[in-house]
């Protein structure tokens, strides 16, 4: 049996199929959180952004239409979320110094991961904010650039220039 899309899934949740959120919400939680985390910086702002997100996704339910992709629709409503907060509370977003791991690696390499990792962070942090969403999007999404341009209400160009600028600027400071 085919995999229900993102959209069909939408579209049966807006007519109150409560086991068409249940699989969305699994596909898209995890990625949508690390984005919100990166550029809210600390994890108790993420958790209430992220909330607050998935909020709006569910009032919202009803008015979908598959317009763009499902995946585009919710980095949109993550994108400005997070934004009116960084607005209502005049802040720029910072990175987390680090991210929970997992057991693995012993504790040199732990080390050696760690370093590079907060090295990582910390220049992607100096990256003008344009530049850091577009590469958040990119990487925490793998959203296309047409895609992340409609998001961050840019052109597909701008955001392309952006992209590059960020890596180049990341490959300098390491």
């Amino acid at each position: 049996m085919r995999e229900r899309t993102d959209e069909d899934l939408m579209n049966a949740y807006g007519q109150g199929d409560m086991n068409a959120f249940e699989l969305l919400y699994d596909r898209h939680r995890a990625p949508l959180y690390r984005y919100i985390l990166r550029l809210a910086g600390d994890a108790a702002t993420a958790n209430d952004l992220y909330q607050g997100c998935w909020e709006k996704i569910i009032r919202a339910r009803r008015r979908y239409k598959p317009a763009a992709p499902f995946r585009a629709w919710i980095y949109r409503i993550a994108h400005n979320h997070v934004m009116d907060h960084f607005r209502r509370n005049r802040r720029i977003g910072a990175m987390p110094v680090s991210e929970p791991r997992e057991s693995g690696p012993g504790p040199e390499e732990l080390l050696l991961s760690e370093d590079r990792s907060i090295r990582l962070q910390a220049a992607i942090d100096k990256l003008p904010d344009g530049q850091k969403d577009v590469l958040l999007l990119k990487l925490e999404s793998g959203l296309d650039l047409q895609t992340i341009a409609e998001i961050t209400g840019v052109s597909r160009e701008t955001a392309k220039s952006r992209l590059r600028y960020a890596v180049a600027k990341l490959k300098k400071m390491q």
